[in-house]
């Protein structure tokens, strides 16, 4: 069973936006998964670091086009991306430093991180039609800003270019 299960308010209609909130579902159901199958410590951190790169990443792209379209939000919008990577920073942190995880609690922790932003900021993007036809990004471009904002968070070296 699911941790969350995508629904149908989700959907902002901004097809790259839509794509990765459900990329980030799948990551967060497969953390769930790893937890309930009482999966090595290391394995849920990396994973929380992978969710944490890829978070990083759509904001920083979400941001852009925010910008490029003048979106009159755009401040309280990115206050609340910067309070989410906090907290997931602090989930991280604190699968690090547990002997034992609570499993409730940390489920509770993740199903909230995601569906509390969502129900407030993101879901105003909605009626943003101008936001729909935004430039895709490259997916090599993605996958850097991914890798270096998960090794920020695990404080690990950057890959050499």
């Amino acid at each position: 069973m699911a941790l969350i299960e995508w629904r149908d308010e989700y959907c902002t209609g901004i097809e790259g936006v839509d794509f990765e909130h459900e990329a980030l579902i799948n990551q967060i159901n497969s953390i769930y998964e790893m937890v309930a199958n009482q999966a090595d410590k290391d394995l849920l951190v990396d994973s929380l670091g992978e969710i944490y790169g890829s978070i990083s990443a759509h904001f920083a792209l979400e941001e852009q086009m925010m910008l490029r379209h003048d979106y009159d939000h755009y401040q309280q919008h990115r206050a609340d991306h910067e309070r989410l990577l906090d907290d997931i920073r602090d989930i991280t942190e604190e699968v690090e430093a547990s002997v034992k995880l609570d499993e409730a609690d940390f489920q509770q922790k993740l199903a909230n991180w995601f569906q509390r932003h969502f129900k407030t900021h993101d879901s105003r993007l909605h009626n943003l039609a101008e936001m729909r036809s935004h430039e895709p990004v490259s997916q090599s471009t993605l996958k850097t800003l991914i890798q270096n904002a998960k090794n920020k968070l695990l404080q690990r070296p950057a890959p050499p270019r």
